[in-house]
């Protein structure tokens, strides 16, 4: 490369620079700094809430993805960094290669797991909606978490109930032969011992459910909640 062409090389990446700094620095239409904005709103969250793991297990149809959303809106309001890992996009993706055999759950389980933990080591909240039928699978994730990371919620709906909701079709499949090890049919749902909360979908309405959640959530995040929130 030529003298010429290395100096408008330079000059280029100089320029690139001093675009950036000052993109970084604008202020945008509501006058404020949006870079600082991000930044600070990182250290708030980090400093103020220690990360979760919410993990939401019950059987197919029990509402865990449903609850795991309203979860996610709650977050939004409480201003935390969060994400969630839900079972059915996990095994579209990262899972995607794994049946359902039991030594293919457990390496789902533990696939999932160190996703969550890997979040939590980044500041994020992990909101997980996932069967998980297995009690030894659902310590091995624990283990891998963090017991005090870890927090256990029991979406406990009943067999009956599930298979009339059917949202996905899985249980009309499951009872033509189509699916196998199908958990609640062909295939065992432990539930938890002990779980850190159960919600019964069947005794409360979505609303009722909703409710459960945002105060479950707010009793364990050690931060001032704003009072319009706790009044919600």
């Amino acid at each position: 490369m030529s003298g010429r062409r290395k100096a408008a090389k330079k000059q280029s990446v100089c320029e690139e620079k001093k675009m950036f700094d000052s993109a970084a620095l604008m202020p945008h239409a509501s006058g404020q700094n949006s870079a600082f904005q991000l930044r600070r709103h990182s250290s708030e969250v980090s400093q103020d809430a220690d990360p979760f793991t919410f993990w939401l297990t019950g059987l197919s149809g029990a509402g865990k993805s449903t609850l795991a959303t309203e979860f996610a809106h709650i977050s939004n309001e409480l201003a935390l960094r969060h994400h969630v890992l839900d079972g059915d996009v996990m095994r579209e993706g990262l899972c995607s290669d794994l049946g359902f055999s039991e030594a293919d759950r457990a390496e789902n389980i533990r696939r999932i797991a160190e996703a969550a933990r890997l979040l939590n080591q980044a500041g994020v909240h992990a909101i997980v909606a996932v069967i998980s039928p297995f009690r030894a699978h659902r310590e091995a994730a624990r283990r891998i978490i963090g017991v005090n990371r870890f927090v256990e919620i029991h979406i406990d709906t009943s067999l009956a109930t599930c298979m009339e909701r059917d949202p996905k079709g899985l249980y009309a499949k499951a009872h033509t032969g189509q699916l196998k090890n199908f958990t609640g049919l062909s295939a065992p749902y432990e539930t938890p011992h002990a779980p850190d909360l159960v919600i019964r979908t069947e005794d409360h309405s979505i609303p009722e459910c909703h409710g459960l959640l945002r105060r479950f959530a707010l009793s364990l995040i050690s931060r001032p909640v704003p009072s319009a929130i706790l009044a919600a």
